[in-house]
């Protein structure tokens, strides 16, 4: 089998491209629909990878970038109380309380947004978003704590209450 084809990718990452998608997006639709065309797009132009690490970077930038554009679309300008509902219902594999953390962190600005789920949600460490996202790492980090303030100020506002 070629490490490299777009099936030996879909069954490697094809998980947690559809979960950063959908952390992304806050709608399991479009997460499955972004997610189509990320492996649509390396099945189309193949591309060489140096490991798996690489290839799932590769998967989860073009991720990324997908979600940016869709937020940017005028189709997301007009999104109906329909497909809210459906999003709310439709888990992905997190629990309920993580359901309302990953929909408040999709409400974040997307420089805070990504960097909040690779870190958390991925595991990423700092200085892998710093190469994934083509950033300094020092802007990660600061991205991170801001995005982290915000989010705590929104769940916050919500309710939440956390133990130091």
């Amino acid at each position: 089998m070629n490490d490299n084809s777009a099936l030996y990718a879909f069954n490697k990452f094809g998980d947690t491209v559809l979960r950063t998608a959908f952390a992304m997006t806050g709608n399991y639709t479009e997460a499955e629909d972004i997610t189509q065309e990320v492996f649509l797009a390396l099945h189309a132009r193949p591309q060489d990878f140096e490991s798996d690490e690489h290839m799932k970077a590769w998967l989860l930038r073009s991720a990324i970038n997908r979600c940016k554009n869709l937020r940017k679309s005028a189709r997301m300008m007009k999104n109906s109380p329909l497909d809210e509902a459906l999003a709310s219902t439709l888990s992905c594999e997190f629990t309920p309380r993580d359901n309302e953390i990953r929909e408040m962190i999709a409400k974040l600005p997307e420089k805070y947004s990504s960097v909040i789920f690779l870190y958390y949600f991925e595991e990423y460490t700092v200085k892998e978003i710093a190469s994934l996202l083509g950033k300094n790492e020092n802007t990660v980090s600061s991205l991170l704590q801001r995005g982290r303030k915000k989010l705590k100020t929104e769940l916050e506002k919500e309710g939440y209450v956390y133990e130091n």
